[in-house]
């Protein structure tokens, strides 16, 4: 009787690990989409130090980890078109486009991959991870707002946050020549805000 119920046991254990282990293998689970068309990146920069220059970047695309319940569970792998930056000047775009700056022919996209979350207080956190623009690759820290509420749509569950952060161009090798450099035309720190729509089937 006694060795009946050890084996009983036993097959229970194991029915268990392996559904778990089947759970854990299951892709898109807690998988949330990025909907570029709802999605937005922008930047301001001080120029002359006596006005600011405002602008977006191209469409936001990636993945989110997301339970719905742990801001801990929060992982995202996300990249940005920095080929359709766009601050309301031709001429000035071009620039930005240009070697000098974001080099889009070569980088035409900057990408962002956390490594880790910490609390902010209410209502917000601190999503810490890689950023590569340029094809130089910092640690960088975003504040978030959100995420929202999960909200139940025809297709799907939806959920949002807006994340703020603040950059040195400089340490991505986005300059001017020395000379332009000479005298400051356009400010080190750049503000940058990012405001994010994801989905999920189900």
């Amino acid at each position: 009787m006694r060795r009946t119920v050890m084996t009983a046991a036993a097959s229970v254990a194991l029915l268990i690990s392996g559904l778990v282990s089947v759970a854990a293998q299951t892709p898109g689970t807690n998988t949330w989409t990025i909907d570029s068309g709802h999605s937005t990146a922008g930047f301001s920069v001080k120029h002359l130090m006596v006005s600011t220059v405002r602008g977006t970047l191209g469409p936001i695309k990636g993945t989110i980890a997301y339970d719905g319940r742990s801001l801990e569970s929060i992982k995202i792998d996300a990249s940005i078109d920095m080929s359709a930056i766009n601050t309301g000047n031709e001429s000035r775009d071009r620039d930005l486009k240009g070697t000098e700056f974001f080099d889009v022919a070569k980088f035409p996209a900057a990408t962002f991959k956390s490594t880790r979350v910490e609390p902010a207080g209410a209502g917000k956190f601190k999503l810490i991870g890689d950023l590569t623009m340029r094809g130089v690759t910092k640690e960088v820290t975003l504040t978030v707002e959100g995420p929202s509420p999960v909200v139940k749509a025809q297709n799907g569950q939806k959920i949002g946050a807006s994340a703020t952060t603040t950059l040195n161009r400089r340490d991505f090798g986005l300059e001017y020549n020395n000379m332009v450099e000479a005298v400051p035309v356009v400010s080190d720190e750049v503000q940058v805000t990012i405001d994010i729509e994801a989905n999920k089937k189900g």
